[in-house]
């Protein structure tokens, strides 16, 4: 648990709202955040939708690097930024239109943040917010990329 002192603005919005602070395993409950964000992006016209996505990744930047900061660690796992704002990505390729895909999409997002293949773990080297970002942006690309491929399928 992080002392009261820690408790930044960056770190509050970080952690999601203190979901990361809170709760085990915070990654996965971060990444639920994502599914009601993809849910409301695709309210959105695509361009909107795309466009929001894009730069909650952006602004995630300095949020996560300044977080990291307060929290004295290079990727705290209390920050959940970058899961809740790139699990939205996972579904640019195939809408989140039934329980199954948003299901089959978070695993996959998950999955691929956790085993981190290759650029994933090089990303995360990158300093400060991006290599906090960027290996969340690359795992959603490669679930897009297999939720795409397992449409195919269905």
């Amino acid at each position: 648990m992080v002392n009261q002192q820690k408790l930044t603005p960056a770190v509050w919005l970080a952690t999601g709202l203190g979901v990361g602070l809170a709760l085990p395993a915070p990654g996965t409950f971060g990444a639920l955040w994502g599914l009601p964000i993809a849910w409301a992006y695709s309210c959105l016209p695509a361009s909107v939708g795309v466009g929001v996505a894009v730069a909650v990744v952006l602004v995630g930047v300095p949020i996560c690097r300044r977080a990291a900061a307060d929290l004295g660690k290079k990727d705290p796992g209390p920050v959940v930024w970058d899961e809740f704002a790139t699990v939205p990505l996972v579904f640019l390729l195939v809408p989140m239109g039934s329980v199954w895909v948003a299901a089959i999409g978070f695993a996959l997002h998950r999955l691929f943040d956790i085993t981190k293949p290759w650029p994933c773990k090089r990303l995360e080297r990158l300093p400060g917010g991006w290599g906090i970002m960027l290996d969340d942006v690359a795992a959603a690309f490669y679930a897009a990329l297999v939720l795409w491929g397992l449409s195919w399928l269905w």
